[in-house]
């Protein structure tokens, strides 16, 4: 297996998460390996390169242009970190050019200051600078020239990739950070020094080198100059560049498809989430929702699109638009009666306390058309008790036991569950003593604090339990389906409502008023019952497909860390062409 494999499963590995970004690193990787372009047998090869980088040296210095050179130690057989072509051979920065030279001109003259972040992570990427009288920056900053290399030492700025080759300067001189380290290379191309310093070999490596403490670590000198580096001959280096800068320039190309292409899904994601949750009504809104669900596999392309579409689906239950109406369903305006007579019957047989009648909920009042059957009314009307969980003066850190009777608060409401945590649970003296905050089968316990709209229903397992602090019971008659409040608290809107009148600077904290003044749409029974249904049966959809699309993402993660192995130490010669054809 070669590089060529590349072009056979671009379209897949080019969607991997940070798929382009990678492959951006692949090619910087291939090219100081001597995997990026062939070898030609008629080049000089780079053991004689550097003959003539010294002897150029020697004659620099020998002018007194530089400072006289510290000897260097020689690279040890067993630091080389990979095999280069037989007509490669290993150096060093130091031997390849000048270190951190000083510049000197007159303190009038304009020239170049650099700060950090005017350096890009980016190949291919200029520096910019700003310009300065050069009496206020030679002293006190790090020197280059029109044509070095510079390299940030400290992190996280040498981890990005932050190193460039300094042009169009100022007086063809400038001066930048100190956190700098400067090479002026000799006869090699600063370009193919570049493409080194930001090879993921170089940075990776010099990662676990860096000196300091944890937020000032810095690469050292010695690494900076004296670790391995690839030298290939000349005529490669210009060969190498060339490939980089025209597979990079593919590299934008596809990132700028991809980004248009991802900009226009989630337009669209973003257009039919907006038509589903704000009200739209009528033929305009099925219209919207028929779209969604026709184009799901388009809209929903990645993990991250799935809540969106579980929110879709809850806009669409609690309007109306999940499932079709039947004119033989009892109507929700004799519902909202029978609640009304069961409420009455428990007043008489003391059970609840007689409430102060709600004022009339009105179809004005929603933001959506009314479907036929279906009554504006609000929480107060659908529910025969709503109670706050015992005052933090009733129940202490100082009551919890491990095995007890398990303590339902917000933590414990998990996707309409109620999950027990073992440290939240009280033993039975405490528990008889907040007896009447006891959970019964069918009650709704719902979250009043942080994110609002979380709630689940008590099933017989957590009859029994108690209610936290932090959480209210919603007690409703029996006439009136449990399931389908849940998901009319769930939704959007009523999640939107709840946490802008939520009440609270720091954490959002719900009173029982806010939610009892609440105006919702209520279905026939018959209706409710088939609304959760469809909604069960869609949220089981999007289960699978975010399993689906999670596999489908790491599945092509590895993919593409397989082909980018191969390729990376198997691989020899020239990446095919048909590279840039072909994607």
């Amino acid at each position: 297996m070669n590089p060529t494999l590349l072009v056979k499963q671009f379209d897949r590995i080019s969607d991997a998460p940070d798929g382009i970004a990678r492959l951006r690193r692949f090619v910087l990787d291939l090219a100081v390996r001597g995997k990026l372009v062939g070898q030609d047998p008629g080049d000089e090869p780079a053991s004689a390169l550097i003959k003539r980088v010294r002897l150029r040296k020697a004659e620099i210095a020998n002018e007194g242009a530089v400072r006289k050179e510290k000897p260097f130690p020689p690279l040890a057989e067993n630091t080389l970190p990979f095999p280069i072509p037989p007509t490669w051979k290993w150096s060093q920065i130091a031997e390849i050019g000048f270190l951190n030279p000083r510049n000197t001109a007159e303190n009038e003259i304009q020239s170049s200051f650099v700060p950090m972040p005017r350096i890009s992570a980016e190949y291919g990427v200029s520096s910019t600078h700003e310009v300065r009288p050069w009496g206020e920056i030679k002293s006190g900053f790090t020197h280059f020239a029109e044509g070095d290399v510079g390299l940030a030492k400290i992190t996280p700025c040498f981890e990005n990739g932050k190193s460039a080759i300094f042009r169009g300067l100022t007086g063809s001189i400038g001066a930048g950070t100190t956190e700098l380290h400067i090479v002026r290379p000799v006869i090699v191309l600063a370009e193919y020094v570049l493409i080194f310093l930001k090879s993921p070999h170089f940075i990776e490596s010099g990662t676990t080198k860096m000196t300091g403490t944890a937020g000032q670590k810095r690469v050292s000198t010695e690494y900076f100059a004296y670790s391995p580096f690839p030298l290939p001959p000349l005529a490669e280096q210009h060969r190498i560049v060339a490939k980089v800068t025209e597979l990079m320039t593919l590299c934008d190309r596809l990132e700028t498809a991809q980004r248009e292409r991802e900009t226009r899904r989630d337009r669209l994601a973003a257009a039919s989430h907006h038509h589903l949750n704000n009200g739209t009504n009528g033929k305009a809104y099925r219209g919207h929702a028929n779209f969604y669900i026709n184009h799901l596999p388009i809209i929903t392309t990645r993990p991250e699109h799935i809540p969106a579409l579980r929110r879709a689906v809850l806009s669409k239950a609690v309007r109306g638009e999940l499932v079709r109406q039947d004119t033989s369903d009892e109507s929700a305006s004799l519902l909202l009666r029978r609640i009304e007579a069961e409420k009455v019957r428990l007043v008489k047989e003391g059970k609840i306390n007689r409430e102060k009648p709600p004022i009339p909920a009105r179809p004005d009042d929603l933001e959506f058309e009314l479907k036929p059957g279906w009554e504006a009314a609000r929480i107060s009307q659908l529910l025969v008790e709503l109670q706050t969980g015992p005052f933090g003066s009733s129940l202490h850190e100082s009551d919890y036991e491990r095995g007890g009777i398990p303590v339902i608060n917000p933590a414990s409401i998990k996707n309409g569950r109620l999950i027990p945590i073992d440290s939240m649970a009280v033993g039975p003296a405490t528990l008889k003593r907040l007896v009447s905050f006891k959970l019964r089968a069918n009650d709704i316990v719902m979250a009043r604090r942080g994110e609002m709209g979380r709630c689940g229903i008590v099933t017989e397992r957590e009859a029994g339990w108690l209610c936290g602090t932090g959480s209210l019971i919603l007690r409703l008659p029996d006439c009136l389906f449990p399931p389908f409040l849940v998901t009319l608290i769930g939704s959007p809107f009523v999640r939107e409502y709840l946490g802008g009148s939520a009440v609270g600077a720091t954490m959002q904290n719900l009173n029982q008023s806010i939610l009892l003044s609440l105006v919702v749409g209520l279905p026939p029974l018959a209706e409710q019952r088939r609304i959760v249904a469809r909604v069960n049966e869609l949220m089981a959809l999007c289960d699978r497909l975010a399993v689906q699309l999670t596999a489908t993402q790491a599945n092509t993660s590895r993919l593409l860390e397989s082909v980018l192995y191969h390729a990376l130490n198997n691989g020899s010669g020239e990446i095919d062409k048909k590279f840039a054809v072909q994607s």
